[in-house]
């Protein structure tokens, strides 16, 4: 796997450089800002992109716009995100392409070295994560959507959201795998997301909160 790093406080840039190569992936570039990103991704085609929220020369979202441009040209780029914050608002806004191959999720958990890796190569391999911090600030201010759902259905979206696979789900919750499988066929239903809708219903029904102000982001890979 070849990865792309975007990140200004050379700390942590030199800390992912060294934690990928320890682990058999190539960074391609280690960039401090985005302005020659994407130039970058022309030149190196990388695997995945890693990239913070906050970068030069504002540190308000130029990591998020130049992640959402890099999506424009190339739709099937994974990228993850990293920011030190939960911002809602950047993960409903980078999840409203439909597409899967994202992540999003919070600095600290690259000191989870086991878990970090496990997100970038569900992320390159094309499935979407979020941080359960993440998803549990935006499930709080949700409203209208999570309102058509059981305590029940709830538990399993929670869930779907932290990644779990319907064996994960059921395990976690003591239920049986039809009981899970039923429980998330509710959901889509509820969300309105037909079996014959075209892409991932799991993250179409995470782009389904977010689209809701206030959202939550729930997504996780089909498995």
């Amino acid at each position: 796997m070849r990865v792309v790093i975007a990140e200004d406080l050379a700390l942590l840039r030199d800390g992912l450089t060294r934690l990928l190569h320890a682990h058999d992936i190539e960074v391609a570039a280690a960039l401090a800002d985005v302005a020659d990103l994407p130039a970058v991704l022309e030149r190196e085609r990388p695997d995945l992109v890693i990239l913070d929220v906050r970068m030069p020369p504002t540190f308000t979202n130029e990591g998020l716009v130049a992640a959402i441009a890099a999506r424009r040209r190339r739709p099937d780029l994974p990228v993850l995100v990293l920011s030190q914050y939960v911002e809602q608002l950047y993960a409903r806004e980078l999840m409203s392409s439909g597409e899967g191959a994202l992540g999003y999720l919070l600095k600290d958990r690259v000191a989870h070295i086991d878990m970090f890796l496990d997100a970038i190569r569900r992320v390159a391999a094309g499935g979407t994560v979020l941080d359960p911090k993440v998803v549990a600030a935006m499930v709080t201010h949700r409203r209208s959507a999570l309102a058509r759902l059981s305590n029940r259905e709830r538990e399993v979206l929670s869930l779907m959201a932290e990644g779990r696979s319907n064996g994960g789900i059921a395990a976690a919750l003591v239920l049986s795998p039809q009981a899970v499988s039923k429980h998330i066929n509710n959901i889509f239903t509820k969300l309105d997301l037909l079996a014959d809708t075209d892409g991932n219903r799991r993250v179409l029904a995470v782009l389904e909160y977010l689209q809701d102000d206030p959202a939550p982001g729930l997504s996780a890979p089909d498995r």
